[in-house]
């Protein structure tokens, strides 16, 4: 009991428990601070105190609905919720519900989140996103015009018109992407931040540390889908072509599992060898961006506690790469549209992801007159191999 008093007091997000009569009976501090009340004031007042005026007999209806037919659940799934702080100034909230039963009454648990910064940084994503399609349209309007203009030389037009076509396409759903895929790391970063600035003592530093890596993890997400995208523009554009060197593909490999914790799910792991001969020569930085767009996936399709093992070796003068999850698999019938550009297989969509990375893999990998293949099961984890002869032509 004493422990769950801790957790009821110490709670980052509020937390109030409403009895059958719709009375706050308890209010935690992190609550009273929210909605802008001193310690107690709101214990025995109705809970539509906090309420916006506009919704408070619709919210009476939902609560006596509620407490006749109590059930976990999240509310405003289709809307946004506002409440009420003292002063009246409303904000937006996240409200998640739950309820427990004591002597045959029902009694409400509410944990409310305030997603004030969230919604304004979605509102300035929105608005970047509004301004570059204005953009996109004078273009376009532009390039119309230029079609007029241009008659006489219509077949070179319009060969020029279909390239900018697919990188304004590109870009669009780049811009498309890059607003959900954003939202959630930056919302990482933002409470991060906050939370650690309250980490003042030194017997907080773990708690600390533990946003820092959320921190990190953000930035290293954020950071895949800018270097995906910035790939296929140039992959796009004709400009990438394969600068060979000498390098060790070993430490080239333990170079980006280092860079891939940051990423890492709660208990996965790593399980990398190499066999025979390090030293090859090929792109390193093209083979860098395979390694990382590979087990970065093989990272987000894994759940925790999961391997993903990684092999590398030369033989018969081809450089060899074998990347195993334990993962979610890729369904048979979308398996041949895994190498196309924007493609995600339905079982991920809820997962971040610019459905880039593997045709910026077979890009690179053409570059070097590599191959890649793939076998892939669900639920039971997927295998990609990779073949690179080390002899190019020069």
């Amino acid at each position: 009991m004493e422990s769950i008093n801790a957790l009821f007091e110490h709670a980052t997000e509020g937390i109030i428990i409403v009895n059958h009569e719709g009375l706050m009976i308890r209010v935690n501090p992190s609550a009273c601070k929210m909605f802008a009340y001193s310690p107690g004031e709101l214990e025995g007042l109705p809970v539509e105190t906090l309420v916006p005026l506009r919704y408070a007999n619709k919210h009476e209806s939902h609560r006596s609905h509620y407490v006749k037919s109590p059930h976990s659940r999240a509310m405003g799934k289709d809307f946004q919720l506002s409440a009420k702080r003292k002063d009246n100034k409303e904000f937006p909230v996240e409200i998640s519900l739950s309820y427990y039963k004591k002597e045959d009454k029902t009694y409400v648990i509410a944990f409310i989140i305030d997603i004030t910064e969230r919604a304004q940084n979605e509102e300035r994503i929105k608005k970047m996103n509004f301004d570059l399609e204005l953009k996109v349209k004078e273009r376009t309007s532009v390039l119309q015009e230029a079609l007029i203009q241009l008659e006489s030389s219509k077949e070179d037009l319009k060969h020029a018109l279909k390239h900018e076509k697919e990188l304004h396409d590109l870009k669009s759903r780049f811009v498309t992407m890059a607003s959900h895929e954003f939202r959630t790391p930056l919302s990482t970063i933002l409470s991060s931040i906050s939370l650690i600035a309250k980490y003042t003592q030194t017997e907080d530093d773990d708690k600390r540390q533990k946003h820092v890596q959320r921190i990190k993890s953000a930035v290293t997400n954020m950071t895949l889908i800018l270097n995906d995208f910035l790939s296929a523009e140039r992959l796009e554009d004709g400009r990438i072509s394969a600068k060979y060197s000498v390098f060790s593909i070993k430490d080239l490999m333990n170079e980006t599992l280092i860079e891939m914790h940051g990423i890492l799910k709660q208990g996965q792991r790593l399980d990398y060898k190499h066999e025979g001969e390090q030293e090859l020569e090929l792109d390193p930085q093209m083979m860098k961006n395979i390694f990382i767009n590979l087990i970065s996936n093989a990272i987000k399709f894994s759940e925790e506690n999961k391997t993903i093992t990684i092999r590398t070796g030369i033989q018969r003068n081809q450089a060899l790469i074998t990347i195993a999850d334990e993962g979610m698999g890729i369904p048979r019938e979308e398996q041949e549209h895994m190498f196309e550009r924007f493609y995600r297989a339905k079982n991920v969509t809820n997962i971040q992801g610019t459905g880039l990375g593997l045709n910026i893999v077979s890009k690179y990998l053409e570059a070097m007159n590599g191959t890649i293949e793939f076998e892939s099961e669900l639920n039971k984890g997927t295998t990609f191999r990779i073949s690179i002869p080390l002899q190019h032509q020069t």
